[in-house]
């Protein structure tokens, strides 16, 4: 190549000595190239410094290659840095896939569906990810019925009587929706706290939850009290519910620690967690002969890592990186792209499993 040229497609297939066809499906569908081939195709992209003209592929797919995302209001310093992390992850991701995240804010639902309107009128906005979903959620119905395509992180939380709804088998109600969503599997996580709290010799575990009604809180105490049933257990199983913050987290374990066979904490939250926290060392200090309390949180925050608190961490990247492929199997399905014929089946609906991260919280029962 000639020096100061800009390297193309075509010379980034002869470098990485591939047909000019691979070096597209690497750049547009990965996941039906060869991993060896594509592996040599990206590092031939890198070396060159190849960047695709963005302005054609976008004349010629009469695509932006943007993804919409509202950003949800500021929440608690220490739960919402599972947002951040997500955020992060989701515009490496989207990069990596030729794509950009445009963030935007909304009041409620109906301004979040208003702003895709404007959006899609304004901006040519490909597709949408979609956070925060609960039960009875307007924007998927919308984004259905207009033919957007979306990914949700979470799953439709709609009741029994909900259309399409089914009930579990311990009659928990949950919903199969049609559209594409990543979630992560939150009552296995609480189930493998709850276990390794029952393996450490714990017999009273109680439970710091959130206001009833939370799709996501409900699930990770279902995870909490199936690993009690199955234990034999469940009889007296102590359930406090409270909002998601230290303070309020701290006000809850007080109340459940009233209960001096009370040994240890299932928390649905970090946040509730270092309140529980805070709590249980005030009660070691003041009644040293009480059994010490040990406690778990969900999220495996910076904060968690700091004070030493086992909890549950949430693999935000693979969940990511599931969201936006997701999305473009949807933009390369639809009859106006230049890859729908390269398209591969895929599971649209993905349940990731988090893991345990144990530490000096989770202490043996004495």
């Amino acid at each position: 190549m000639a020096e100061g040229s800009r390297p193309t497609l075509v010379t980034v297939a002869e470098h990485a000595r591939v047909s000019r066809q691979t070096v597209s499906n690497v750049l547009n569908s990965p996941e039906i190239v060869r991993p060896e081939t594509r592996e040599r195709v990206l590092r031939a992209i890198e070396e060159l410094g190849y960047r695709p003209n963005v302005v054609a592929r976008q004349l010629r797919t009469r695509r932006s290659s943007v993804l919409g995302l509202r950003m949800p209001p500021a929440s608690d310093g220490i739960s919402g840095q599972v947002l951040d992390r997500f955020l992060h992850a989701l515009t490496d991701e989207a990069q990596r896939a030729g794509l950009r995240v445009m963030l935007f804010t909304a009041e409620d639902d109906d301004a979040e569906i208003r702003e895709y309107q404007t959006l899609r009128a304004t901006t040519g906005i490909d597709g949408f990810v979609l956070a925060n979903t609960h039960a009875g959620d307007p924007r998927t119905q919308w984004l259905c019925d207009h033919d957007v395509p979306f990914v949700t992180v979470g799953r439709p939380w709609d009741d029994g009587g909900a259309p399409g709804a089914s009930t579990s088998d311990d009659g928990l109600p949950h919903k199969v929706d049609d559209h594409p969503w990543v979630d992560i599997d939150g009552r296995a996580g609480t189930r493998a706290a709850t276990q390794h709290l029952l393996d450490a010799g714990h017999r009273r575990v109680a439970f710091l939850g959130w206001p009833e009604g939370s799709g996501v809180g409900d699930d990770r105490l279902a995870g909490w009290l199936e690993t009690l049933t199955d234990a034999g257990l469940a009889g007296d199983a102590v359930v406090q519910r409270t909002e998601d913050s230290v303070a309020m987290g701290a006000a809850a374990a007080n109340r459940v620690l009233r209960d001096d066979d009370v040994t240890a904490l299932v928390c649905v939250s970090d946040s509730i967690a270092l309140g529980a926290l805070a709590a249980a060392r005030e009660l070691a200090a003041s009644r040293p002969d009480r059994a010490p309390v040990a406690i778990t949180g969900f999220d495996d925050t910076p904060v968690a890592r700091a004070v030493d608190l086992t909890s549950v961490a949430q693999p935000v990247a693979d969940v990511a990186a599931r969201a936006i492929e997701l999305l473009r199997g949807q933009l390369d399905a639809r009859p106006d792209s230049p890859d729908a014929s390269t398209g591969v089946a895929q599971d649209r609906q993905v349940l990731i499993e988090p893991h345990l991260v144990v530490r000096a919280t989770s202490r043996a029962a004495r």
